[in-house]
């Protein structure tokens, strides 16, 4: 072979294995981006009622009262998401939610103690995959499967989630005339984690079929509307099934500068809670119908002043976690004033209320059949930034809890006579 030959042939060689390698660098399946991101939140509350700590909220979670006095001494959650990206357009994210402490009431040491309380102990909330971008459903469509929480949402105030499905199931979501759209099953068991003997013979595992259509532009805001029918399996005819429906504005604050949601759900049988609610807590009969409103937001009122607010009316249209004619009704308002960038005062009222027929929830009577419910607390966040949602921050807090009577202030955890006052530090962050 020539010399000519020679270069020839390794000019060939070179150039056709350029040529192999370009193709496979292009090929559809090769990363572009693939990284890990990493969000999280805590919530820590000494909470001090003469020298003790106690396992009550005051009513909180049943929209009674709105101060900063929820129960979790040590509430942690890390949220960790690999994020990938490839050549053809698909992507791909992980998602992994961990939790520990929430609920958890006691203030533990450092000596191990913790894994004696087999309540609110390290547990895994989401851990799914979506995928999208695939050429034949479209840029716009995903799938994914998992468990997880799907389309949340809580009140400002009462800090109550009204719109969740939280369990184990698959679903895609997409785009319809440029609005989000999406279908999903999710199922849930309520016997989920207790000891082989007090599970009952059968599992009455949950399930959710959730349609939604979000983002429908009205001028003055946008609405969300929602459909969830959910069924329970190994139930009587009357106890098997029921349907939730609801549709959420989101707008400024009432036509002044800030933000707004309002929503107004229906649920009967086993959609009753909220009609939107599912999880392993659902459930119900067929007397079981609800109705549920709320508004809350966040009104910027000048550069120093800010005030969030929250008024929740929820209401049995029959019968309610089995309470016959049970209402439920909060208004409350947090006006801030921020001093300097990282100091700012906070205050908060609230009233609430609670009525039922005669002989709900334990068979009340008397004084305890129906309650009115006022919250008045004075805070001194101290935060790297004043802003209503500037966090980090260490929030001082002194909460003043009273009740029309001693009977109705015994049903949200006052021990003697009618009011009780707590004084505590809330420390919260997240990113």
């Amino acid at each position: 072979m020539t010399n000519k030959s020679v270069i020839a042939t390794a000019v060939a060689s070179v150039l056709f294995s350029g040529c192999a390698f370009a193709q496979d660098a292009t090929k559809g399946t090769d990363v572009l981006k693939d990284g890990w991101e990493v969000h999280g939140y805590g919530s820590m509350n000494v909470r001090n009622i003469d020298g003790e700590t106690v396992d009550t909220e005051f009513g909180k979670p049943d929209y009674k009262t709105a101060g900063t006095h929820g129960k979790s001494t040590n509430q942690v959650e890390f949220s960790l998401k690999k994020h990938t990206e490839h050549q053809n357009g698909a992507w791909s994210d992980f998602v992994l939610r961990s939790e520990y402490g929430n609920g958890n009431s006691y203030a533990y040491s450092s000596d191990g103690s913790q894994k004696k309380n087999d309540e609110a102990q390290f547990e895994v909330k989401e851990a799914f995959v979506e995928i999208g971008g695939l050429s034949f459903l479209g840029d716009d469509t995903s799938v994914w499967g998992g468990q997880r929480y799907l389309n949340r949402a809580a009140g400002l105030l009462s800090g109550e989630y009204w719109k969740q499905s939280s369990g184990v199931g698959t679903g895609v979501q997409t785009k319809i005339a440029g609005n989000t759209a999406g279908v999903a099953m999710v199922m849930a068991d309520p016997d989920a984690g207790k000891q082989p003997g007090d599970r009952s013979p059968e599992r009455e595992t949950l399930t959710s079929y959730d349609f939604y259509y979000y983002g429908v532009d009205v001028g003055f805001g946008k609405l969300d509307f929602d459909f969830k029918y959910m069924k329970q399996a190994n139930k009587d005819s009357d106890s098997e099934d029921g349907i939730g429906a609801g549709v959420t504005l989101n707008t400024n604050y009432y036509g002044l500068d800030g933000w707004a949601q309002s929503a107004v759900a229906y649920g009967k049988g086993v959609a009753q809670n909220r009609g939107l609610n599912f999880g392993s807590w659902s459930g119900g009969d067929d007397n079981a119908e609800s109705i549920f409103a709320t508004t809350y937001g966040v009104w910027n009122i000048s550069d120093r002043w800010q005030m969030g607010s929250e008024v929740t009316y929820f209401a049995a249209l029959d019968e309610l976690f089995g309470a016959e004619d049970l209402s439920r009704f909060l208004v409350a308002v947090r006006p801030s004033y921020k001093i300097n960038d990282n100091l700012r005062v906070e205050m908060t009222g609230s009233y609430g209320q609670e009525k039922g027929a005669e002989g709900y929830f334990d068979n009340r009577t008397g004084d305890k059949v129906k309650g009115q419910f006022y919250n008045v607390e004075l805070a001194l966040p101290i935060t790297v930034n004043a802003d209503y949602f500037g966090r980090p921050q260490i929030k001082p807090y002194v909460s003043y809890i009273a009740a029309d009577d001693a009977a109705s202030a015994s049903t949200i955890g006052i021990k003697d006579g009618k009011d009780e006052t707590v004084v505590g530090v809330h420390t919260e962050i997240w990113f």
